[in-house]
């Protein structure tokens, strides 16, 4: 039988659609901690009621989010120090995945305090469950594996570094990002041409997409619906095998040039690869003069 310790952050992960996806152990401790904090009050009290959990004095309902989450840390380790048990959630699915919640964790292990983890929901592992992900012919063992990058930066030459890089990554990486910003994701990922891309639209919800495309093909598939542009987006860009005949530095270097200007290109490759910036040079002009 679970014990739940007093004096006790725990981190629960909520439904990331599917009202019905939450954890008889996540009900229990809502129930039982002294005090709830939240990403956003306005759609946690909502969730939180749907499910017999009313809030108030005897359990309050704390404001913890990304413009005020080191002050309100400090008053949630207060409250642990005191011997309650406080539960921490943010809008959807596990906090501190690309969600406030890291710094509460971080303040609360350096308080010395417990954390315990209430696993569920995640638009991370559904999307890669549905994706199919494999080993590419020709690549290594570990090609199943995948790299979480989450957001990708918001600015357009920020993104589309972003998306060189991950051009040079043979491995596969899960995306996550917001109905506003998709079509721009769209237009840069077009430079990674028929590289499988499976995109899951609205998981766990009525309304929920999921599809495998030429990563190419992204913005035109996007444009097929008007719909298809509303709500949250999980990304898988398949695992790839490594180009032939090229050391890794070069490879990386060779797909960067194609859509950066040579100095950008080398610096980026010379961050990514670890190689000198000066022999990076040597191989760009080179590159560029055949």
């Amino acid at each position: 039988m679970q014990h739940y310790p007093e004096a006790t952050l725990y981190v629960v992960a909520t439904p990331i659609g599917n009202m019905a996806d939450i954890s008889l152990r996540a009900l229990h401790v809502l129930q039982l901690v002294n005090a709830i904090a939240c990403e956003d009050k306005r759609h946690s009290q909502p969730l939180l009621r749907h499910y017999g959990i009313e809030t108030g004095a005897a359990k309050p309902l704390l404001a913890v989010h990304q413009h005020n989450e080191a002050e309100a840390a400090t008053l949630v380790v207060e409250r642990l120090q005191r011997g309650e048990r406080v539960a921490y959630v943010s809008d959807a699915g596990t906090p501190a995945v690309s969600d406030p919640g890291a710094r509460l964790v971080a303040a609360v292990r350096a308080a010395g305090l417990k954390v315990v983890p209430l696993p569920g929901a995640s638009s991370v592992t559904a999307v890669l469950s549905a994706a199919g992900v494999t080993r590419p012919e020709g690549g290594a063992d570990n090609a199943t594996g995948f790299v979480f990058a989450g957001f990708l930066p918001s600015k357009a030459g920020e993104r589309d570094q972003a998306v060189a890089a991950l051009q040079a990554d043979a491995r596969a990486t899960v995306i996550l990002e917001a109905p506003h910003r998709i079509e721009a994701l769209a237009r840069a990922m077009a430079v990674l041409q028929g590289r499988p891309l499976t995109v899951g639209r609205e998981l766990t919800k009525q309304f929920e997409e999921i599809a495998t495309m030429p990563a190419q093909d992204f913005a035109a598939w996007l444009a097929a619906g008007t719909q298809r542009t509303r709500g949250e987006f999980a990304l898988v860009l398949h695992a790839t095998a490594p180009q032939a005949g090229l050391d890794d530095s070069t490879r990386v270097l060779q797909l960067l040039l194609a859509e950066l200007p040579l100095k950008t290109a080398v610096k980026l490759a010379a961050d990514i690869s670890g190689a000198p910036r000066n022999e990076l040079y040597e191989t760009a002009l080179r590159l560029k003069d055949a």
